[in-house]
């Protein structure tokens, strides 16, 4: 049993490690340009940074382990928050974060679904918020010093919209305990993700 487990353990890793090449080094990244306009551009960014489409399933099925009260409160408050940080960011102009907050939100958010921990719907939302501010923050300042237009904020709000109602509206209607422990496993495949995503940000700080 010991030796399945840890052979469990390494499958886990590896996945998360394969997953993380995947995944993009700096906010920076992965600014598509579609040529149907910025909102288009937008929603093309939250589906290829895959750092930012990770931070909304995570947050969707910890909400969604919450119950549908949670779960309706998260799907309004994250992309709302996403897009009041965006035009925070491309405003500002100024990265005020710090480095590996990316990789902090996924790690946190992926221990949580892991624990299977049912938030609070006020709970809930406030995380939803905070997480959305400093994403949306991260992506309005590398929106503004690329020079593209802020309406693409509207896409990748929209599109986070999207994505956390189809995941939240499968978690919510989970009902056979083996289902939760699947949503449980995905958790901690995304702290595994966030885990080594932070090892590879501290790596490039030193």
């Amino acid at each position: 049993m010991a030796r399945a487990g840890v052979t469990h353990r390494a499958r886990t890793v590896g996945a998360g490690a394969a997953l993380l090449l995947c995944l993009p080094a700096t906010a920076h990244a992965h600014l598509v340009t579609t040529g149907l306009g910025p909102i288009y551009d937008g929603i093309s960014h939250l589906f290829v940074s895959f750092d930012d489409l990770l931070v909304v399933v995570a947050m969707a099925l910890l909400a969604g382990l919450g119950g549908p009260s949670a779960g309706r409160q998260t799907l309004f408050a994250l992309p709302s928050a996403w897009l009041v940080g965006g035009v925070a960011g491309y405003l500002g102009r100024v990265t005020v974060l710090p480095a590996g907050i990316t990789s902090l939100s996924l790690l946190a958010l992926g221990i949580l679904v892991a624990l299977n921990v049912r938030l609070a719907p006020w709970i809930a939302t406030t995380v939803a918020v905070v997480v959305g501010v400093a994403h949306g923050w991260l992506n309005g300042t590398a929106i503004a010093s690329a020079g593209r237009e802020a309406s693409g904020l509207v896409g990748i709000a929209g599109a986070a919209f999207v994505v956390a109602a189809l995941v939240l509206g499968g978690v919510v209607s989970l009902r056979a305990p083996w289902t939760r422990i699947a949503v449980r496993v995905a958790g901690s495949w995304i702290a595994a993700i966030g885990l080594l995503l932070l090892g590879w940000t501290l790596k490039g700080r030193l």
